[in-house]
């Protein structure tokens, strides 16, 4: 199982721990939504879950819940500005297809 963040991501969520003031990482996972069935799901931690799985990179700790892992399982995390929109990016290889607008996706 692997969960990977660019250098970019990792930055951001550094920045946004540091100004929140408290926190130990950051939550990635699915959840049913959209045209195409699923979709990303991030939060900042407080408390980790007794069930995450905990990958730690570029000083950044990523917990995962155990139903979300299968479908997360080799995605990295990027974050970038394009335009003038900014966010986090994910390149999945199990998505199979994403919808029109690109929120949902199916694995």
């Amino acid at each position: 199982m692997e969960i990977t963040l660019t250098q970019d991501a990792a930055n951001h969520i550094n920045q946004y721990l540091a100004k929140r003031g408290k926190g130990v990482g950051l939550r990635l996972g699915v959840h049913s939504s959209g045209c195409s069935g699923m979709a990303y799901k991030l939060e900042y931690v407080d408390q980790p879950l007794a069930d995450d799985q905990v990958f730690e990179q570029l000083g950044v700790k990523v917990y995962v819940d155990s139903q979300s892992l299968p479908y997360l399982d080799g995605v990295q995390v990027d974050y970038g500005r394009q335009g003038l929109n900014e966010g986090f990016k994910f390149s999945n290889p199990n998505e199979k297809a994403t919808c029109g607008c690109g929120e949902s996706f199916t694995v």
